[in-house]
């Protein structure tokens, strides 16, 4: 915002910038004096200054995946004395993030072309007879091996599991919800035996 004020200052002023911007006048001459002369920054702003390169540097020099937590432990190595929050904030600010272990697992990936199936219970989740109501959901379990996928089916009368499939691979996914029907229509027809 300070740089937008200052490259059209010539054409229209800074008080009437700032009536537009949601910045006060003298926010924007201050900023402008502490461009000129960086001695005349808080002393945390300085230090920040300063922190900051020294992030960037860790940061870079590791590849760009140290996250907050290791960029603040090599820092507690050179011997700065920072608290970890203030890494955070800093790190956060320059927009620095460290690289996250794994792959992000998308578990649900809706079809909008079709129409959303009908809640034939209307939310009531309770039977009051065996095989009266069944529950069949599909989800995942994160492993040391990587991600599992579920497949089951619940009896509500009798808080009965049937899981009718495990796979690691999410393609068959359709696959385990399939096997999970297939245990159930086992399930049921045994029941009505």
């Amino acid at each position: 915002m300070i740089a937008f004020i200052e490259t059209c200052r010539a054409d229209y002023g800074v008080e009437p910038i700032c009536r537009v911007l949601p910045i006060a006048p003298s926010t924007f001459y201050q900023q402008a004096v502490i461009a000129r002369e960086p001695a005349r920054a808080s002393s945390r702003a300085r230090h920040d200054r300063e922190l900051m390169e020294h992030i960037r540097r860790i940061w870079q020099d590791n590849r760009a995946v140290y996250g907050a937590r290791k960029v603040w432990h090599s820092l507690q190595r050179e011997g700065r004395q920072v608290a970890r929050c203030t890494v955070e904030r800093l790190m956060r600010k320059m927009g620095l993030k460290g690289v996250i272990r794994g792959r992000k697992v998308i578990t649900t990936r809706p079809d909008t072309a079709r129409p959303c199936p009908d809640d034939r219970v209307n939310r009531q989740f309770r039977a009051e007879a065996p095989n009266q109501l069944w529950v069949s959901d599909f989800t995942y379990v994160q492993t040391w091996n990587g991600m599992v996928y579920v497949a089951g089916g619940f009896n509500r009368s009798s808080q009965h599991l049937n899981i009718g499939g495990v796979d690691d691979d999410r393609e068959t996914e359709i696959g385990a919800v399939h096997k999970a029907q297939i245990v159930l229509a086992r399930t049921a027809a045994c029941l009505a035996a």
